[in-house]
């Protein structure tokens, strides 16, 4: 058992101690979010009376004009204390998990000697890419693109981006909605990331098309992303960590249990490995060997996949 999966068990075992106090009031505690997690998973979705398309909100079914709406009020609410949250939320690891997903990316390696383009056009949402080819590779061309549908997000992103030594030739941030893309030309990426942001998409699907779209032949999309626990035992564990401790840290550390509840809803309603994998492939993408790389037992996954070249 890994240090990781030890500390996630203890969590979870002190505060199933905790919630078995009783409430003046009633509240999600413990034991019955994960409960309530299950009896979610079983319900199937409702259409609207008129009759429009609908997704899922977390365990809410709703209509998918709303999706996108609701998600934006959620990352408005937690952008201020979104790292360190995610510090919190995940231990400390998700920091590990982005490192190693950027090493096996290496960005900023020699363009091929056909391509008169110095460095790599990247559409990504962090800076660890641009450090990674500077540092590493010693490159000084690559670009890179973060692009958030949320304003809000965004605007944290610039304050710490005005500290960084790249400047807007080598930085931009572009307010978009991942299913459309269109201020980004057709094949004119070289590398496009996302991490723990597909799951908030309301048409999963549009946006992997529109990464294919915007990638040149032999580019390459690649999604770091909370995924499916591989072993029963930790599973359950690291479901009470997730139910019961992650919307309380919300309530402490943001003010906002509702969010961080959106949030561990919304991993447990992100397909499976082999499913987004699937996915990955019907948008048109060649998937490298069996298609994802578990993280810590499968808590976060890294999926690739590779636009055709001609």
């Amino acid at each position: 058992m890994s240090t990781l999966t030890r500390r996630v068990a203890r969590q979870a075992q002190s505060l199933k101690i905790i919630t078995n106090s009783k409430p003046k009031e009633p509240y999600r505690c413990l034991s019955s979010s994960v409960r309530h997690a299950d009896q979610q998973q079983k319900q199937q979705p409702t259409q609207p009376q008129d009759g429009s398309r609908t997704t899922h909100f977390g365990f809410e079914t709703v209509a998918e004009s709303l999706k996108e709406s609701r998600v934006a009020s959620v990352f408005s609410s937690v952008a201020s204390s979104y790292d360190t949250m995610n510090d919190l939320m995940s231990l400390g690891v998700h920091r590990l998990w982005k490192d190693q997903f950027v090493r096996g990316l290496n960005p900023g390696t020699a363009p091929s000697p056909s391509s008169a383009q110095k460095g790599w056009n990247i559409l990504d949402i962090a800076f660890r890419m641009l450090d990674h080819a500077s540092t590493v590779n010693s490159d000084p061309y690559t670009r890179v693109t973060v692009a958030d549908i949320n304003p809000e997000m965004l605007a944290e992103g610039r304050k710490r981006g005005a500290v960084t030594p790249y400047g807007r030739e080598r930085l931009r941030f572009v307010e978009a909605n991942a299913e459309k893309l269109h201020m980004i030309e057709d094949e004119s990426i070289d590398l496009y990331t996302v991490a723990f942001g597909i799951r908030n998409f309301t048409n999963k699907d549009v946006a992997l098309r529109e990464a294919f779209r915007v990638l040149k032949p032999g580019g390459v999309f690649a999604c770091l992303e909370f995924s499916k626990v591989n072993n029963a035992l930790f599973n359950e564990a690291y479901k009470r960590w997730s139910f019961g401790a992650i919307p309380l840290i919300g309530q402490i550390v943001a003010g906002d249990r509702a969010s961080y509840q959106y949030l561990v809803e919304s991993i447990e309603k992100f397909p499976s490995q082999t499913e987004f994998r699937d996915m990955i492939q019907d948008a048109g993408f060649l998937v490298p060997g069996k298609g994802w790389e578990d993280l810590t037992g499968g808590i976060a996954a890294i999926h690739k996949g590779v636009k055709p070249a001609r």
